[in-house]
């Protein structure tokens, strides 16, 4: 069970918390619980109740009319808006509901009729990536476990290892790219969205995959030569010591453009060096890819 704050509340639904409070004082919406010294908490329960009425309140639902639905006629009535809206919030929360429980039918349900509606690309990026955003506010908060972090992350790891397998293989003659994560680096979906870009772009790639050590890196890259290496770094290095791995790589493949993203560059101050770009998403890597071609 979950144990939510009513400010992990306001990230998770949408709804301010001066609103939720009101809403619980005023409509008994909600009955949060106390913990042995008296702060208040949330139940998964309350979290998926608050998500669904959001959908409905944003969906000019007036609270007053929610407040006398039953729980199975809030969800049917949110259900039959995903079936007629387009709404990129409705999916995600959608997608967050189905992991809470871990119901796996339903979450490939959901993605399979919005790779249909939207195409793979459109839903990796303005759904797939806020539901991660928003599953990692569950992972700081200490409210997904390891066992629901994993479900999630191996239904969308098929998906995209699909999707990356249905493109062409571009001919040898084509510009290469080598994409790996660095040792003791674990967040791959990231790097498979990259790989799939990549690919799509025409790129004959090498996806080394995470946790790569050093001398393989090397290796790799002197055995194949590739015109690009592609990487993203969200634990690590280090902010002090970041610097200095990019100054690593920079020296030790001169001859090749780098690309890098992730979380990790955000925390340390970095001086620009030659052959190294930085990226923010998925579509700043398209658009490098197609300016260096």
């Amino acid at each position: 069970m979950g144990k939510y704050s009513i400010k992990e509340l306001e990230k998770l639904s949408g709804i301010k918390a001066h609103t939720i409070r009101i809403w619980e004082k005023r409509h008994h919406l909600v009955s949060p619980q106390r913990t042995q010294t008296n702060i208040r908490y949330y139940s998964d329960d309350d979290l998926k109740k608050i998500i669904n009425v959001s959908v409905l309140n944003n969906n000019g639902v007036k609270i007053s009319k929610i407040v006398g639905l039953s729980l199975d006629e809030i969800n049917q009535q949110v259900a039959e808006l995903s079936d007629s809206k387009n709404s990129i919030e409705i999916y995600i929360d959608q997608l967050v509901l189905a992991m809470i429980d871990m119901e796996e039918e339903q979450f490939e349900k959901i993605l399979a009729s919005l790779t249909l509606k939207f195409g793979f690309e459109k839903t990796v990026v303005e759904i797939v990536y806020p539901f991660l955003e928003k599953i990692g506010i569950l992972w700081l908060t200490n409210n997904i476990t390891p066992a629901q972090e994993h479900f999630i992350s191996h239904l969308i790891r098929q998906k995209m290892i699909v999707a990356i397998d249905s493109l062409p293989l571009p001919p040898k003659t084509s510009k290469r790219a080598v994409l790996y994560l660095p040792e003791n680096e674990l967040h791959e979906l990231g790097l498979l969205f990259y790989h799939y870009i990549a690919k799509k772009e025409g790129l004959r790639t090498y996806y080394l995959g995470q946790t790569v050590p050093y001398k393989d890196l090397k290796y790799v890259v002197e055995y194949h030569k590739p015109d690009l290496i592609i990487t993203s770094l969200t634990s690590g290095p280090s902010p002090h010591a970041m610097q200095g791995y990019l100054n690593r790589l920079s020296t030790d493949f001169a001859s090749v453009r780098i690309l890098v993203s992730g979380y990790a560059l955000k925390k340390a101050k970095l001086e620009p060096l030659p052959n190294i770009d930085t990226f923010t998403n998925a579509l700043t890597l398209r658009d490098l890819i197609v300016s260096l071609k």
